[in-house]
């Protein structure tokens, strides 16, 4: 796992790992990340599936409960395949700034 923090936001980016093992060491570092907003950047990955994503649907839940974004970067998966609850961009650029959208609606408080 490769963690770059930049202000509030945690980029973590994994190239080697199954995805459970993956949201296996997320849960164990999240007491460390909770308080940020979290992208998971999962573009080096050669193969990903919905299924993979769902993974993450647990600790995505429980971020988003504490009005913290989580973003699931891959261009192999849409968010059409994907549950509602999890924000899913193809780019890290749309991630940034669907991060900064949602930190706005929760300044606003919306």
């Amino acid at each position: 796992m490769i963690f770059n923090k930049e202000g509030t936001t945690t980029i973590i980016t994994q190239e080697k790992t199954t995805i459970i093992q993956f949201v296996e060491k997320l849960e164990k570092k999240y007491e460390s990340l909770k308080n940020d907003n979290i992208i998971i950047n999962l573009f080096s990955l050669k193969q990903i599936s919905v299924a993979d994503v769902n993974e993450f649907l647990r600790i995505s839940n429980k971020h988003k409960a504490e009005n913290h974004s989580f973003v699931i970067v891959t261009n192999k998966v849409s968010y059409e395949e994907v549950p509602d609850s999890i924000s899913i961009v193809p780019t890290l650029q749309e991630a940034y700034d669907l991060v900064e959208m949602e930190e706005i609606e929760r300044d606003l408080g919306f």
